[in-house]
């Protein structure tokens, strides 16, 4: 019986990776990873001269991203009969003695999709994870200041929530990373001006990759933003004060 490993890759740079996730990647016979059809897929370009040459690579295409509603019933049961199917062909090749390394952006048990077969394939095969470290955190660390100080409460909110969540869910923390913007960032915009935070937001563009990009949110243009995208508010509680403090 071969293993299911699940390596998390952190929030993009390489040098990112884990030691641990790092050497299950070059010694992989087989490689498995998520991708829009005909990309190659941000996984598989953050491991771009990694992989052993023997290598067989599994691309897993999306059926549908964001071609209709995520919350439409068609939208869940292709993604269902998605995850179905490659669970049963990754469960296929471990009971045939392979090992396949699946990669995974961020940390896998943080909003990642390998979650879906994660849950498809624990009780068929072994499966193993291995943590990385998640984008969030390396959107706040490339903009230099902490996200959270002292008794600081952080929340993590999705641009898909309905607008009046956003606003409930704004007005209760401290701190702020706010996921999957790209085209809801206009909402996410709304939200934070509404409850009167635009003014403390950031938008980081693809998190510690070559083409970073970090603005205030009230100074960029709300409708173009990328997929690999996160606004951020950091917070400002307890904490000894400096003399800049005073």
């Amino acid at each position: 019986m071969g293993r299911i490993i699940c390596a998390g890759l952190g929030p993009g740079d390489p040098d990112l990776i884990s030691v641990r996730s790092d050497r299950a990647i070059r010694a992989a016979r087989h490689v498995a990873y998520f991708r829009k059809p005909g990309r190659q897929g941000q996984a598989r370009r953050i491991v771009e001269g990694m992989l052993h040459p023997q290598a067989v690579e599994l691309a897993m295409e999306y059926p549908v991203t964001t071609e209709i509603p995520f919350d439409s019933p068609d939208y869940n049961r292709l993604l269902a009969d998605f995850y179905d199917d490659w669970a049963d062909r990754l469960a296929t090749l471990a009971q045939d003695g392979h090992d396949i390394v699946v990669l995974c952006e961020g940390d896998p048990f943080l909003y990642g999709s390998f979650m879906h077969l994660h849950i498809r394939l624990r009780d068929r095969v072994p499966v193993e994870v291995i943590p990385g470290i998640p984008g969030m955190v390396g959107c706040w660390n490339a903009t230099g200041e902490p996200i959270t100080w002292g008794d600081d409460v952080l929340s993590v909110l999705m641009g898909t929530l309905p607008e009046e969540d956003l606003i409930r869910h704004i007005r209760a923390a401290d701190a702020l990373a706010i996921m999957k913007t790209g085209r809801n960032l206009p909402r996410v915009r709304r939200a934070l001006e509404q409850a009167g935070r635009l003014d403390d937001a950031w938008l980081v563009e693809r998190g510690t990759m070559p083409n970073q990009r970090i603005a205030r949110l009230a100074e960029v243009d709300a409708t173009d933003c990328p997929y690999f995208a996160i606004v951020l508010v950091h917070g400002h509680g307890r904490r000894p004060l400096t003399e800049a403090d005073e």
